[in-house]
């Protein structure tokens, strides 16, 4: 679709919108088949009007009216994307009806949108930097989980089970149910926490009743009798741990190995840090703020990815503001304040894209759309139509648009040491007077969102 913007006064603007004949067509296809459902036609069921005996019962106006009115909302979502612009309220429509299925046709709409903010000067900007350190102690500590995880297990005599033993048992339920040669690892929280701790203790041969909690609020009591108790026997850290375990000939390479994954990872941690604590000082910087609608939109964006992520958990929302020790309202207020934090971030980046002049092209976002597509296992052509067809294309040009200015940016910022800006921090200054609010939400430097 072409689209014309043109800027009015109080933060508002114009849209001219082109509708080309295709998606005219594919509209009025649609309006005629949701109306075949709903017209009674004497003679034919629901459904199964032919479209030219539809079209002389309901009249061309009408069908054209439902076809514009069903569309045109998704048209102008579109255009509003491919240019740029933050409709904060829903658009006032002007046009007039499209003579035929075979002509092009345009409508304008008028809408509220969010000003942009000035963005600071980010090359003065100071932000904290990390470097990766990866203390000895983290490498013994993943060499410790590969000696467990290759491990004997040897049988143990002369004393009772404890932390760290494997214990082979039989448990008897109350209904006469039971279950022969169990194997638990006790004090790995595989087992349930009051099964494990009647068990440490336990000798070869004895056997306990153990009640313990069902979900349900309810108890129940099992017999369970140890059988045998052994003990991993751990291999020692040499170079034959180093050949069983892995690809390595010697414990050296191994050992650097893992260490040179730790600081990959942790680099790559301390880099999303570092990008969302320099958007987050840019749009302080900036004096970026955002409200109404579309922070509105964003909050109830934001609840809903928590329902979803909670259903997938299988937790309620009164146990998850339990668990959190959150009101409802708390809840609601929390998430308003990342939402308004959330669109800021966009509205700053925003701005400093147009201030750089960066622009996405459609190759580069089908060259990202084909990457992910061949990762997936998926076909790189089928995907690049779907995405278009659905209208996400220009959403992912916006989110390239704004990694690739923030990747300017980081690159840009003075970046100092945590000490200096912890004491640079403390430091009073008129503008602490307001309180900062933290936020966990995506932004461009994210892997997923929050």
């Amino acid at each position: 679709m072409a689209v014309q913007v043109e800027e009015l006064a109080d933060n508002k603007v114009r849209l001219k919108v082109d509708v080309p004949r295709e998606d005219i067509r594919h509209a009025i296809e649609h309006a005629t088949t949701d109306l075949a459902g709903s017209v009674k036609v004497p003679g034919f069921r629901p459904g199964k009007v032919p479209p030219q005996v539809l079209r002389a019962r309901v009249g061309e106006e009408r069908l054209m009216t439902e076809a514009v009115e069903s569309h045109i909302g998704g048209w102008f979502w579109n255009a509003a994307a491919s240019t740029r612009i933050r409709p904060i309220t829903q658009p006032q429509y002007d046009y007039d009806l499209p003579a035929s299925e075979d002509d092009e046709w345009s409508f304008t709409a008028t809408v509220d949108v969010q000003p942009k903010p000035e963005v600071a000067d980010w090359t003065n900007l100071e932000v904290p930097y990390t470097e990766a350190e990866i203390p000895a102690e983290l490498v013994d500590r993943e060499i410790e989980v590969l000696r467990e995880s290759i491990a004997d297990l040897a049988p143990v005599e002369g004393r009772p089970a404890q932390t760290g033993d494997v214990v082979v048992v039989d448990a008897v339920e109350e209904s006469g149910e039971a279950q022969r040669d169990l194997v638990l690892e006790l004090g790995t929280g595989r087992v349930l926490e009051d099964v494990e701790r009647a068990l440490i203790g336990v000798a070869p041969g004895e056997t306990r009743a153990i009640e313990y909690a069902l979900p349900d609020g309810s108890s129940r009591t099992t017999q369970v009798t140890v059988k045998e108790i052994k003990e991993k026997v751990l291999p020692p850290a040499d170079d034959e741990l180093a050949r069983a375990a892995s690809e390595f000939d010697t414990y050296a390479e191994l050992r650097a190995d893992i260490e040179s994954s730790l600081r990959e990872q942790l680099e790559d941690e301390l880099d999303a840090a570092f990008r969302a604590e320099t958007v987050d000082r840019l749009v302080a910087a900036s004096n970026a703020t955002a409200s109404g609608p579309l922070v509105d939109a964003r909050a109830r964006e934001l609840l809903n990815q928590l329902g979803r992520s909670l259903d997938r958990r299988g937790i309620s929302a009164d146990l998850y503001l339990q668990l959190s020790g959150q009101t409802p309202e708390q809840l609601a207020e929390g998430v308003r304040a990342e939402a308004a934090q959330s669109v800021a971030r966009e509205l700053v980046l925003e701005a400093a894209a147009d201030k750089l002049g960066i622009e996405v092209s459609d190759d580069e976002v089908e060259e990202l759309i084909r990457e992910q597509a061949e990762a997936a296992g998926e076909d790189p052509d089928e995907v690049v139509a779907q995405i278009r067809e659905s209208g996400r294309f220009e959403t992912l040009r916006a989110d390239l648009r704004l990694k690739e200015t923030l990747d300017r940016i980081v690159s840009e910022v003075k970046r100092i040491s945590p000490d200096l800006a912890d004491a640079r921090d403390k430091l009073w200054t008129p503008d602490k007077e307001t309180a900062s609010t933290e936020t966990k939400l995506w932004t461009p430097a994210s892997k997923e969102p929050a």
